[in-house]
Parts: structure tokens; sequence; C-alpha cells
């Protein structure tokens, strides 16, 4: 079974056989075992982010003016905390009347519980802010130090060389470790999912995941490291970005936020829309021989480009009815269900 997988004609293109990837003491070349270290790699990141969060984020909102707003106590209710946790967290009509007959309580004030209910399991705006920190910083360092990296190399500025003498390319150490760097990131979104703040476009963050290390680990093993390297520069280039907009956000540095925002959709829409599919993909697919590994890696590059699109069509919504009509601001992938101020209004009554 083993043999069969790794079958020179599925990984490599016709004519090349493992044969040609064997290293030396001078020449290194990727070894699927390698990817073993991704493993050990993001349960370091899981640390490492968790120390950041704690040391350096958390103090660092708190000195930017980022505060959590207070929220309405719930009172303890068996029959009520039940059916939230079991049959739905927003009750239907006759199910209100149902659960205030149960627990003897008017219909309002069984509303009001479960309004405040939900409130309580809203992610929190610190939470929120240290994950969009720990992200930043991340995927600052990763897109400058791969600008670093790749800008002395001839194949990143004429895409036809990352295909030259393929696949006897010698790698680097340097590019290995990114790349393997890269990897274990995206394990530990991947492993940190159920833990972090939900948003609505949740489903679309898993399928990008899965596709990103997908074509992370099958570009390794097939030594297409040169074209994984730009692929991942051009993706890296907006990320960093969105993530300095939300934390301005949540120090309701509106404008400041808007000006970062209109910047990083202009290089979102560029990248992923106009660099990557008529430039990095477009090689890809005319400049080089297709094998089965190269199938599928041009599939888990179509679902990124689809990806791109439907973000692309909810950085325009925004665009035009935030900052250009001056409507109220909602993140098109909030996780929220009620706004603030209905919550602050609720805590004011039960001041009164």
């Amino acid at each position: 079974l083993s043999e069969g997988f790794w079958h020179h004609e599925y990984w490599l293109p016709p004519g090349a056989t493992w044969e040609d990837m064997k290293g030396s003491a001078d020449i290194h070349y990727p070894q699927p075992q390698d990817l073993l270290l991704c493993i050990p790699g993001a349960l370091l990141l899981i640390v490492i982010r968790l120390i950041f969060e704690r040391t350096v984020a958390l103090p660092l909102g708190r000195k930017l003016g980022v505060s959590d707003k207070l929220r309405p106590k719930v009172q303890p209710n068996a029959t009520l905390e039940g059916f939230y946790v079991l049959l739905g967290r927003t009750p239907k009509e006759e199910d209100l009347v149902s659960l205030a007959k149960q627990s003897d309580l008017p219909v309002k004030k069984v509303e009001t519980w479960f309004r405040h209910r939900r409130a309580q399991d809203r992610p929190r705006l610190m939470k929120k802010f240290c994950e969009a920190s720990w992200r930043f910083t991340f995927y600052f360092t990763s897109f400058f130090s791969g600008l670093t990296l790749l800008y002395d190399k001839p194949w990143f500025w004429d895409h036809t060389v990352c295909w030259l003498r393929f696949p006897q390319q010698p790698l680097l150490p340097t590019l290995g470790w990114f790349y393997l760097l890269e990897l274990s990131f995206y394990c530990s979104l991947v492993a940190t999912l159920p833990f972090d703040v939900k948003r609505k476009d949740f489903k679309e963050q898993i399928i990008h995941h899965v596709a990103t290390i997908t074509l992370l680990w099958v570009s390794y093993c097939a030594n297409l490291i040169r074209f994984g390297m730009i692929v991942m520069l051009v993706h890296d280039a907006s990320d960093y970005i969105l993530e300095l907009a939300k934390m301005l956000h949540y120090m309701r540095w509106k404008r400041v936020c808007d000006a970062v925002f209109i910047v990083f959709a202009v290089v979102f829409i560029i990248s992923r829309l106009v660099v990557f599919p008529l430039s990095t993909y477009y090689y890809f697919v005319t400049k080089f021989q297709l094998f089965p590994v190269a199938c599928l890696i041009n599939t888990f590059l179509m679902v990124l480009q689809l990806l791109h699109i439907f973000w692309s069509y909810l950085i325009a919504q925004m665009i035009f009815s935030v900052i250009l009509h001056n409507e109220k601001r909602k993140d098109a992938r909030s996780d929220t269900e009620e706004s603030d101020r209905s919550e602050a209004e609720e805590l004011a009554k039960n001041k009164e």
C-alpha cells in the first residue's frame, strides 16, 4: 500500500523518479518524513500563542483602551439552562410560553433570560483583540520574512524559472524551515478552531484551512517549494493588514480603522483576484506538465480562488454599505447576535 501511494508516477512529472531526488552531503531535497515536524511545531506555536496573548496582547489591549462591557448576569434556572444547552439558544414563541409555565415566570422574563444567556456566551472584546494581535504578529513576520527570503531569487521575479529542471531543484534549508513553519501554523489554527471566536464564515474558514494544509503538504512532497513559496507570499500580503484593521476596530479608532480597511481591500483584491490568478496560477496551468498530484493541487487552488471571490464580495459589500454610505458598521464576518447597545440598554434597565 505504501509503495503504491508513493509511486513516482503520481507525485512527479513524466520521466522523473524518486532516484532523481536523492540528496547528498551538499544537496538536499524535501523528504516526506520532514512533515512530521509540523505536529510538535503546531503544539509549540499554540504554547507560544498562549504566552503571547497573556503577556503581550492582554496588557497591550488594556493600555490601548480595549475593555469588555458589563453584561447582565443570568439567574440560575435549570429548566431554561437545559433547553438552552440541548434544544437551542433562540427558542420559538411557543417554546417561550411552555418554558414560562414550567419555570413559573412571565414570558418576557424568559425571553430576557435567553438574551442575557446568549450574551454571556459571546466572546469578549479583549479575547477578539488578543486573537487578532497574535495573527497580526505571525502574518506580519511571515510576509516580510518570506519577502526577504525570496527577494534575491530569480524565480521570484520570473515565474517560468520555477519549473526549470524540476523536480531536481535542491531545497535551501531556510525555505524548508519556512515551509514547515507555515504548515505548523495552519495546523495550530485548525486545532484551536473550537476555542477561537466563531464568525459567520466559519465553514469557509474550515475549507480554507483544509485546502491550505493539503496544498502545503502535497507541494512539499512533490518538491514544488518554489511555486508554494510564491503562493504563500501572495496570500500573506493582505492578511496582516486585515488583522491590524480588526485591532483598530476593537480599539474604537474608527477613522484609522476605515483607512486601514480600505488599504486591506485594495491589497486583497489585487493580490487574490489579479496577481494570483493571472500570474502565479496562470504559469502553473500553462507552463507546467500536469500529473496526478499537479491535478490535485490545481483543484485546491481553484477552491481557494472561489473563496477569494466570496470574500471579495463581502469586502466590497462592507465598503459600499459602511464606509461610502456612512451606515452603522457591522462586520460581515461578525459573531455577535445582538448589538452591544441593546445589551447596555438592558443593563441600564436592570440598574434602574
